[in-house]
C-alpha cells in the first residue's frame, strides 16, 4: 500500500508558525494537488512528506508505517523539482540511470529499466544526447524519467512544469494525466496553477495560510467552492463576487433593485449581509434566467468567446460569452443568468450558505 496519512501536522521556525495542524488522507493510487498562492504551506508539506524538512509535530504514515524520522532513502519515494537538476556531462541515458547506478544495480537491469521508462516518456531518440542538447519539455521528461525508473511508492512533484511555456505546459500536463493511468501510483503534486490542478487531480487541496481550506474533487471545488477564497481561488476568469443583502423576496445585489430568488435561502433574515458568487460562463444574453442589465467596459475576444467586463448597478463582473456575440465598450447589454446557479457565501465568515 502507498497510502499517506498526515495527521495534525505542524510547522514552525522559531516562533513563525508555517502549518496550523494538517490533516489530510491520500489513498492508495490517487493524484492529489495541494495548490495555493506562494506561502501557504504547500511546498513545505511536500518537503515533509519526502523527509526534507523536519515536522514540528504531528504524524506522517506511508504505508501505515510512521516516517517522522525516516530519511528520504528510506521512504521508497521520488521527487521531481521545478530545476530540472540534470548532470551536464552525462548522458540522457545516464541521467535516467544515475539512481539506479548508485545502488549497484546491474547494468544490464539498469538499462532495461531505463529503456522501458524512456519508451514510456517516448524519448527513446534522445537517450544518447546530454541535457544541452535538448528543449526545455525534453529535460523535464527526463527528470521525471529519472523518478519513474526506480518504480518508488509515491512520487511528489513540486511545480514541476512552471519553468516552461503555456504550450509546453500543456503538453506535460497531458503527459503527466497519461503516465499516472498507465503506472497508477500514487501522486502528490505542488502547484499554484489552478488549470493544472483541475486537469490532473483526482482529489485537490485548496490551501491557505498553513491550513487546508477545501479538500474535494476538481467537480466539487468547482461547483461547489466552500469558502470566498476557494471560490476566488478556483476558475479562469474567476468567480464574480457581488455585494449583497437578504431581504424580502430574496437576495437583493447592492446598487441594484434586483431581487434574486435564490434557492436555500428563503428564509435569510432580512438585512443579513452577503456576497453572491456568479461564474462568468453561468451568465449569458439568451434571455432566460434572471435579467441583469448591464454597461459593458471592456469586450475581450479571445478566440473561442468573447470575454465581457461590464458594471451592474455599481459593481462589475465579467462574462464569457459566444464570439459571436456583438457587444462593444460603451452598449448596454441585457444579460441573464439561471440563479440555480449562484453561489452564495456569508459576507462575514466567508462561508458558503447555499
Amino acid at each position: 500500500m502507498a497510502s499517506i496519512d498526515i495527521t495534525d501536522v505542524r510547522k514552525a521556525y522559531g516562533s513563525t508558525k508555517i502549518l496550523h495542524g494538517v490533516d489530510l488522507t491520500i489513498k492508495d493510487g490517487e493524484f492529489v494537488v495541494l495548490v495555493g498562492p506562494s506561502g501557504c504551506g504547500k511546498s513545505t508539506l511536500l518537503r515533509m512528506i519526502a523527509g526534507l524538512e523536519d515536522i514540528s509535530s504531528g504524524e506522517i504514515r506511508i504505508g501505515g508505517k510512521v516516517v517522522n524520522d525516516l530519511d528520504p532513502k528510506d521512504r521508497d519515494i521520488a521527487m521531481v523539482f521545478q530545476s530540472y537538476a540534470l548532470y551536464p556531462n552525462l548522458t540522457v541515458h545516464r541521467n535516467i540511470g544515475f539512481g539506479l547506478e548508485m545502488r549497484k544495480v546491474d547494468k544490464a537491469t539498469r538499462d532495461r529499466a531505463v529503456h522501458e521508462t524512456a519508451k514510456l516518456l517516448q524519448i527513446e531518440n534522445l537517450l544518447e544526447r546530454k541535457p544541452g542538447q535538448l528543449s526545455g519539455g525534453q529535460r523535464q521528461r527526463v527528470a521525471i524519467g529519472r523518478a519513474l525508473v526506480r518504480n518508488p511508492k509515491i512520487f511528489l512533484f513540486d511545480e514541476p512544469l512552471s519553468n516552461l511555456d503555456a504550450k509546453l505546459r500543456m503538453e506535460m500536463r497531458t503527459e503527466l494525466k497519461r503516465l499516472h493511468q498507465l503506472t497508477k501510483t500514487t501522486v502528490v503534486y505542488v502547484t499554484h496553477d489552478q488549470i493544472e490542478a483541475m486537469t490532473l487531480a483526482t482529489r485537490i487541496a485548496v490551501m491557505r495560510n498553513g491550513r487546508i481550506e477545501q479538500l474535494d474533487t476538481p467537480e466539487t471545488i468547482y461547483n461547489r467552492p466552500a469558502t470566498l477564497y476557494v471560490a476566488t481561488f478556483v476558475g479562469a476568469p474567476p468567480m464574480n463576487l457581488l455585494s449583497a443583502t437578504a431581504g424580502e423576496g430574496g437576495v437583493r445585489i447592492d446598487g441594484t433593485d434586483i431581487p434574486v430568488p435564490v434557492p436555500g435561502l428563503e428564509n435569510a433574515p432580512p438585512g443579513r449581509r452577503l456576497v453572491l458568487g456568479i461564474r462568468p460562463e453561468a451568465i449569458g444574453t439568451s434571455g432566460q434566467g434572471l435579467p441583469l442589465a448591464a454597461r459593458c467596459e471592456v469586450a475581450e475576444l479571445t478566440g473561442p468567446e468573447l470575454v465581457v467586463t461590464a458594471t451592474i448597478g455599481s459593481q462589475r463582473l465579467v462574462a464569457t460569452l459566444p464570439a459571436s456575440a456583438k457587444v462593444q465598450a460603451g452598449d448596454e447589454i441585457a444579460l441573464s443568468a439561471d440563479p440555480t446557479l449562484f453561489h452564495v457565501f456569508d459576507a462575514e465568515t466567508e462561508q458558503r450558505l447555499n
